[in-house]
């Protein structure tokens, strides 16, 4: 018998805390699933308890019939006005209906009931329950369903348990499935298939840990019995491609056509992804070369990163080409496609262009979502087309489509960078009397708009009070405070925030030290500028252009300290700025 320690320990006492409390039925299994609203009501208009029905018709059961949840439901009825009842199959076969219908819910309330009339309940009826509950992202709950299996001496099969690996998987617990991955191994409890470890694999490529998924790869070769197949060689590949390691992407690539191991669309779609973020256009046109000549198809999902890419790379017109040819294979675009290729127009401030696509997509059955909305709404704000952006705002809430933080920020960003900041101001207070949350990004939006606009006052009272809305200014926040401050000439108070910002948690970059340097030397505080060089300098930044030409035209005036000249050589590289050849 299985020792009841493969349970994680975590998972073990998450599933012992969600699942103490009972459901209505005396011996419930999760207390976090409850009835759906159709149950409530067959439950609460149960046949079974008038006298059994002795019609014979009732004795053929006909699962073919199960369309719908209340089909399932009529039908469990009337088995149980059965005598005698059908058996543990028969029920068995009306679960794996309810949820091949994806009622999940459903289908561990009937469950439930069968544990509550006494129905034998079978290692298939548990393992269909933990199903349902890992699709519930119920996996908790799963593992208290495995503990009938220990309760009643059945070993779990490799399918129930790699159901359950798969829920920890689906809830981000990867360290809780590679530890009960590991000890099913250790104790030998059961053989892995390559189910199972393509879940584990996708589990640690998921999370960024594609070496260890690698190694898991080739201690499958290593051990001969279960070989890797196409799903985990190509689950590693795309792994690889999300971690910029596209040559070593390729090398597995080229090492699983070696194996004889057939790729799939899967496959060489990561592959064109990785190229597309690299730039690597030309292989790229060579993959799609060799998923022609293995007969292989893009798919919409191809053309998506395709067309994206081509965007990218500013060849917006070849990038409606392909969009255009997809046709021709029978694939209609999907909305991550039309946003893609919207955004190639918008950036190319083809705006008529981008309009048009958003306007075709609900002709092609697509309704435009909250992204679709957000690129165009950024184009017109950056071509300075306030009235436009302001009607497709309204546009899109007509639409049904809710603004999210993003959009917000995206409104309340571009009336400020348009000189608009009245009405970015009323929108802020029309916002925040709604309680509609707002994340840092509009904040900084807004301080930005106040400081150009010369209320410094009012930029500095905003920024003391983030903490009180639970928001902590960024980097981005900080080096628009210390850019007003300093060109208000308040440069003791930036000079106290830089030192601050670290204080609270938020390290400076390139461009805060810029700022403050920049104007420190504006006000001719050449002392303090020189040091906070050095100190940038130290911590591997460099000044930009504009600054780097104020400090080389100190250089150049006869009037300077020696010890300023000398310190100012140290500070800038010769072989950038040419300090050396104007002396």
């Amino acid at each position: 018998m299985m020792k009841r320690t493969l349970v994680p320990p975590a998972a073990a006492s998450a599933a012992a805390s969600s699942c103490r409390q009972p459901l209505p039925h005396k011996h419930s299994t999760c207390s976090s699933l409850l009835l759906p609203p159709p149950l409530l009501q067959f439950f609460s208009h149960r046949f079974h308890s008038t006298t059994m029905a002795s019609d014979p018709q009732l004795r053929r059961i006909d699962f073919s019939n199960i369309k719908k949840l209340q089909d399932a439901l009529f039908l469990f009825d009337k088995m149980l006005r059965m005598r005698p009842l059908p058996s543990t199959i028969q029920f068995t076969r009306l679960l794996t209906a309810v949820t091949k219908m994806k009622h999940y819910s459903a289908s561990i309330s009937l469950y439930k009931e069968m544990g509550v009339l006494g129905i034998p309940i079978n290692e298939y009826t548990m393992s269909i329950a933990i199903n349902c509950c890992c699709h519930l992202s119920r996996v908790n709950c799963g593992f208290a369903i495995l503990g009938s299996f220990f309760r009643r001496g059945i070993l779990p099969n490799v399918a129930t348990f790699s159901t359950l690996l798969k829920g920890l998987v689906l809830e981000d617990r990867v360290p809780e499935a590679v530890e009960l991955f590991s000890k099913l191994l250790r104790e030998r409890v059961c053989e892995p298939n390559e189910v199972m470890y393509g879940t584990i694999v996708s589990g640690l490529c998921r999370t960024g840990n594609t070496s260890r998924a690698t190694q898991l790869l080739r201690q499958m070769e290593e051990e001969g019995k279960c070989k890797p197949d196409t799903v985990i060689y190509s689950t590693v590949i795309d792994g690889l491609c999300k971690d910029r390691m596209v040559d070593d992407a390729l090398a597995l690539f080229s090492e699983m056509i070696k194996k004889c191991i057939p790729p799939n669309v899967v496959t060489y779609t990561s592959l064109i992804d990785g190229l597309c973020h690299e730039g690597r256009l030309k292989e790229v046109i060579r993959m799609l070369r060799n998923m022609g000549s293995r007969k292989i198809s893009p798919n919409v999902h191809t053309f998506s990163v395709i067309v994206d890419a081509l965007c990218k790379q500013g060849m917006t017109e070849v990038a409606r080409k392909s969009f255009d040819s997809m046709a021709d294979l029978g694939l209609v675009p999907n909305i991550i496609t039309y946003n893609a290729l919207i955004n190639g127009y918008c950036k190319s401030f083809k705006m008529d262009k981008a309009m048009r696509l958003l306007r075709e997509m609900p002709c092609k059955g697509l309704k435009p979502d909250v992204i679709s909305y957000n690129i165009i709404l950024q184009a017109l704000f950056r071509c300075g087309k306030c009235g436009a952006a302001l009607k497709l705002f309204d546009d899109m809430q007509a639409a049904g489509v809710v603004p999210d933080a993003v959009v917000y920020c995206i409104l309340l960003d571009g009336l400020c960078k348009n000189g608009r900041l009245a009405e970015a101001l009323s929108v802020f207070s029309m916002l925040n009397s709604k309680g509609i949350y707002l994340d840092i990004a509009a904040y900084t939006s807004i301080i930005d708009g106040l400081c150009k606009d010369g209320k410094l006052g009012s930029a500095r009272e905003l920024f003391d009070n983030l903490s009180s809305k639970g928001l902590m200014p960024d980097v981005i926040t900080y080096n628009i405070m210390m850019n007003g401050l300093c060109q208000e000439g308040l440069l003791d108070e930036a000079k106290e925030l830089l030192v601050k910002m670290e204080e609270n948690g938020c390290m400076p970059n390139e461009v805060t030290y810029d700022t403050v340097v920049k104007g420190f030397l504006k006000k001719k505080r050449y002392r303090e500028a020189m040091t906070l060089l050095e100190e940038m300098r130290a911590r591997g930044f460099s000044a930009d252009p504009s600054t780097s030409e104020i400090v080389v035209d100190l250089l150049l005036a006869k009037s300077q300290d020696p010890a300023q000249l000398e310190m100012i050589k140290r500070i800038l590289p010769t072989s950038k700025d040419g300090v050396e050849n104007t002396e």
